[in-house]
């Protein structure tokens, strides 16, 4: 569908009407796309855009707030959109954009607003009067800032000026962040939830000290993966903690400290302990010795409510290189995380626990009058992710964890094969079978992936380590394409539990799947339900003794025409 635009707006013709901020002097970057150029990707659907608008803005009215979850409410409350944006040095080209979401094809059929400016710090301003907006406009979906090259940063704010009848809230300035105060020393020695026992940290820290190699390695969602940070590689919270490690040790990543952040975005411990070899510890070529898991606020998607969880710490924690493993509660910005149900796994294996929400979310303040420490602007790039400053705190709360660790005394390291999983621990011992591993898998009895041949089309990237790059996630995949009379993808195994690894998508072209355990139906999985690429995993079969199972996946005749992704599987034995 063509893309609808309008004129590049005259130079603020706009100003004094009165409006909200929905970013401001945020930091954005230049991420390197395939095509050469630079983007920063900023999502406002699912409730983002009303909370950046508190963020930014100081917008409390529900009744505005709730507008903006529309385009029909967005265009009835706003006339103009003023962006500028500020880079060092010689002026840059951007190309400002805000897409809506369609209802029928979620990228391809919502209207494509589009300014171009320079990175001045000059603020030009788009009439929304002036587009021709599309009759299938669903909600505000992502506003992306566009540069001819890559690899810098810079300042962005993009203000919402209102239509008559409106009244913007008052805009409150901010106190600057004193890092070395007594104060930010406070929150910081506040998130320690649970010291634990120390034995492995300790010996991890002494043996690297000493000039012996040691691993480090962070696992989790998307704010392991770095989102909020600006650049994500550099200002990430992981790498960061993983810099404190190597200065606390007096030692380097060019040295003897090895670094791996493996962050997906958008997924829980269910999916976490089903990569954990392939992304962490690489198949045996990274063994780490301290594992930092952080999962507190993604796993409401994990359908066991907490085994999952608990499975993956054990699977780490009883790893080859017997690693020290850290808990990390992040929070959102409403508070919500999961530390109350997860917390029981630390507490029986007496792991070193690190809250963030402990440590910062009753110091928030709305302005400089109320008191407290750091603002929700401040700490928050969105209603999910923390900017760099909240990635500073996380950092550093790590290293405060580290340092304590290290000034403790010892003590004797804790077996816990005879401590009673208090949430569970039937899938510790799953591993992914993919189409690189499938063959002579010794769980894999026989298999005929049938349609399932061609490669996937659609997969998710994560920036991985200290690369800019995305790399694919799960791309040894196998791709039903929708060109066949007949879909079915069989495989006899022998197993406990048994999960699938799929690809969500928002495409019309992606259709569903049926799963079946020798010959009873499942489940039935419908990609969409995510609304954008992502991987997901599923429980097929859980529960009784390891024996031989007919698996199969197969697309019911209604959708022979559209694709479907299995990314892989996950298996008890």
């Amino acid at each position: 569908m063509e893309e609808r635009r309008g004129p590049v707006a005259p130079k603020d013709p706009t100003a004094k009407r009165p409006g909200y901020y929905v970013m401001k002097d945020k930091e954005i970057c230049a991420n390197p796309q395939p095509d050469g150029r630079g983007i920063q990707f900023i999502y406002e659907d699912n409730g983002r855009l009303p909370a950046a608008a508190r963020l930014a803005g100081n917008l409390e009215d529900e009744k505005m707030s709730a507008e903006l979850l529309t385009v029909e409410g967005l265009r009835k409350q706003v006339h103009s959109i003023g962006v500028s944006v500020r880079k060092p040095g010689e002026p840059v080209k951007v190309k400002f954009v805000f897409q809506m979401y369609g209802h029928k094809d979620i990228y391809n059929s919502g209207t494509v607003l589009e300014m171009e400016l320079l990175s001045d710090g000059m603020e030009m301003v788009m009439d929304l009067s002036k587009f021709d907006w599309s009759d299938d406009d669903n909600v505000p979906g992502q506003i992306r800032f566009e540069f001819e090259e890559s690899g810098f940063t810079s300042k962005a704010s993009v203000c919402f000026y209102l239509n008559d009848g409106y009244t913007a809230p008052e805009q409150k300035p901010e106190k600057d962040i004193d890092f070395e105060g007594a104060a930010y020393k406070k929150i910081i020695a506040d998130s320690l939830f649970q010291k634990g026992n120390i034995h492995r940290l300790k010996n991890a820290i002494d043996r690297a000290r000493a000039g012996k190699k040691v691993n480090v390695g962070f696992i989790g969602g998307s704010i392991t993966q770095g989102a909020g940070a600006i650049p994500i590689n550099t200002e990430c919270y992981a790498y960061n903690a993983f810099k404190g490690f190597c200065e606390l040790c007096d030692r380097g990543y060019e040295d003897n400290i090895g670094y791996c952040k493996a962050g997906v975005g958008g997924t829980p411990s269910e999916l976490g302990m089903i990569r954990y070899e392939k992304d962490l510890t690489d198949y045996g070529r990274f063994i780490p010795d301290v594992v930092i898991v952080e999962f507190a606020v993604n796993d409401e998607g994990d359908e066991t409510k907490g085994e999952c969880y608990d499975s993956l710490v054990r699977k780490i924690y009883n790893g080859p290189q017997k690693p020290a493993v850290i808990l990390l509660f992040s929070v959102f910005v409403d508070g919500y995380n999961l530390e109350e149900r997860l917390k029981c796994v630390g507490e029986a294996y007496e792991l070193p626990m690190v809250s963030i929400k402990k440590a910062v979310y009753d110091k928030f303040y709305l302005s400089e009058e109320e008191g407290g420490i750091v603002s929700k602007n401040q700490f928050f790039y969105d209603m999910f992710h923390p900017t760099n400053t909240g990635h500073k705190i996380m950092s550093d709360s790590l290293i405060n964890m580290f340092k304590t660790a290290d000034e403790s005394e010892d003590m004797e390291d804790l077996d816990i094969s005879g401590i009673t999983p208090p949430k569970g621990g039937e899938f510790e011992k799953v591993y992914l079978v993919d189409r690189k591993n499938i063959d002579g898998h010794p769980a894999v009895l026989s298999y005929d992936p049938g349609a399932f041949t061609a490669a996937a089309t659609e997969l998710q990237f994560v920036e991985r380590d200290l690369n800019l790059k995305g790399t694919p996630e799960f791309p040894d995949s196998w791709m039903y394409e929708g060109k066949s009379s007949e879909a079915a993808f069989k495989l006899r195994v022998k197993c406990s539990a048994f999960f699938i690894v799929y690809m969500d998508s928002a495409s019309p072209e992606v259709g569903t799947a049926e799963v079946y355990c020798d010959g009873e139906k499942k489940l039935t999985i419908d990609p969409h339900l995510i609304g954008w690429s992502h991987c997901n995993a599923l429980i097929v079969h859980r529960g009784g003794p390891a024996k031989e199972r007919d698996i199969e996946v197969r697309v019911p005749e209604k959708d022979l025409d559209k694709r479907f992704t299995v990314l892989g599987f996950g298996i008890v034995d």
